[in-house]
């Protein structure tokens, strides 16, 4: 190991135990790391990564490792690193990486710099920044880039427009569009984990209070039903009139942020958009009120005009910070306003990363075998990849379903018999 940055060296064997304990709830990953040791799909091939360096990840890198792979990884956030599994990464499994929590923008972008400097074939993004790097400003590594995944909503979005606009180089694999991903990663692991985070960070009771979640994606509904299961009286606010329409009849409360914003007591943004808490919404919170955000980036957020309308501000609790208002109102900014489920917690629990993981892992595999055939632009991950990993989760939880019978298998492949 030669090329490295972490906080502390003496943190490994920490980070090993928490490593080895995700991996206990990652059946599915272990049996894909079980055949690449075998098989070694990926030999020689260099993979970058930008990745929440958490142990979940931890053992996506291991995986990509045994199918032979040279990997180097990188915080795809400020505020998401575990620095003791980035420690064992580095001292136990011998993986490059650069992440320390709590890192500043230049060290970020440094450390981003630093994963490219590995000459990727290819990525493995969580919000394209690495790729968002790789085209602005490391161009000439482009030619040599074969492919790459991406995990995120945000990212996806992005890389989407980059291939509207014919700026993307190469072929993505949107991991976040694998049913075994979003159905279950976003909603039950965004769910859980953000509530966590804000449990966590402040240790307020969520019964009986107003919770106001911003965005009815899958991340958003996980959120809201879980903040529902604690006693919130959760209120939604959507840009998009067929999801505002399923929040009302899962039975939430649905109304424009400016009209939530005067009563609600937690806020939480997951819509992938910016400015979503603004000025106006600040001016008319409630004394007291929490602010958090759970999507990728810290822009949904408007913290500049949340700083300009105050007269102080201090860190009353970690990853809690107080702004005191013109009027004395205080408004509790969670987080920074980067994602609060890895800010102050760990993020998803790993049995949900299992799948997510295994998809960036067989993906990464689909993309060797068949990048010379696919075009400069976003794919889903192959239908047949998505079943199987549903397949042998349900395999490792002890779950049996049925199988079609020759004749309704018949019966459904044909359309001359009718009622």
């Amino acid at each position: 190991m030669s090329k490295f940055d972490i906080k502390d060296s003496k943190l490994a064997e920490g980070g090993r135990l928490r490593i080895d304990w995700a991996q206990r709830e990652m059946p599915v990953l272990r049996l894909i790391q079980e055949r690449f040791a075998k098989e070694r799909p990926l030999a020689g091939l260099r993979v970058s990564a930008c990745l929440h360096v958490t142990a979940e990840t931890a053992n996506l890198m291991r995986t990509l490792q045994a199918g032979g792979a040279d990997v180097v990884l990188t915080a795809s956030n400020p505020l998401s690193t575990q620095d003791d599994v980035a420690a064992a990464l580095v001292n136990v499994f011998e993986i490059p990486t650069f992440a320390i929590k709590g890192e500043n923008n230049a060290t970020y972008y440094k450390h981003l710099n630093a994963a490219l400097d590995h000459k990727p074939q290819m990525t493995m993004d969580d919000g394209a920044d690495l790729v968002g790097v790789l085209h602005k400003e490391r161009r000439d590594l482009l030619p040599g880039v074969l492919g790459g995944t991406e995990e995120t909503t945000t990212g996806v979005i992005r890389l989407r427009a980059m291939a509207a606009d014919k700026a993307l180089n190469f072929p993505i694999i949107a991991v976040n569009d694998a049913s075994t991903k979003h159905f279950f990663d976003n909603r039950y692991g965004t769910g859980q984990s953000t509530l966590d985070g804000i449990i966590r960070a402040t240790n307020v009771l969520l019964a009986g209070k107003t919770f106001v979640v911003a965005g009815y994606g899958w991340c958003g509904r996980g959120l809201a039903s879980r903040a529902r299961g604690m006693g919130s009286n959760v209120i939604v606010t959507e840009i998009d009139p067929l999801a505002a329409l399923e929040a009302v009849m899962d039975g939430f409360r649905v109304m424009p942020m400016p009209e939530a914003a005067k009563i609600g007591d937690i806020f939480c943004t997951v819509t992938g958009d910016l400015n979503v808490l603004d000025e106006d919404d600040f001016a008319v919170m409630k004394d007291g009120a929490i602010v958090s955000n759970s999507g990728h980036f810290n822009v949904e957020i408007n913290i500049p005009a949340l700083e300009k309308m105050s007269v102080s501000k201090r860190l009353v609790r970690p990853f809690v910070e107080e702004y005191e208002l013109k009027d004395g109102r205080l408004i509790f900014l969670l987080g920074e306003g980067r994602l609060i489920n890895l800010a102050s917690a760990e993020g998803h629990p790993a049995s949900v990363m299992d799948m997510s993981f295994a998809n960036q892992a067989l993906s990464a595999e689909y993309m060797l075998k068949n990048y010379d055939k696919l075009e400069k632009r976003v794919y889903s991950v192959p239908e047949v990849i998505d079943r199987e990993i549903a397949r042998i989760k349900l395999d490792a939880m002890g779950v049996k379903i049925d199988v079609l019978t020759p004749e309704q298998l018949s019966y459904l492949n044909s359309w001359e018999e009718g009622t």
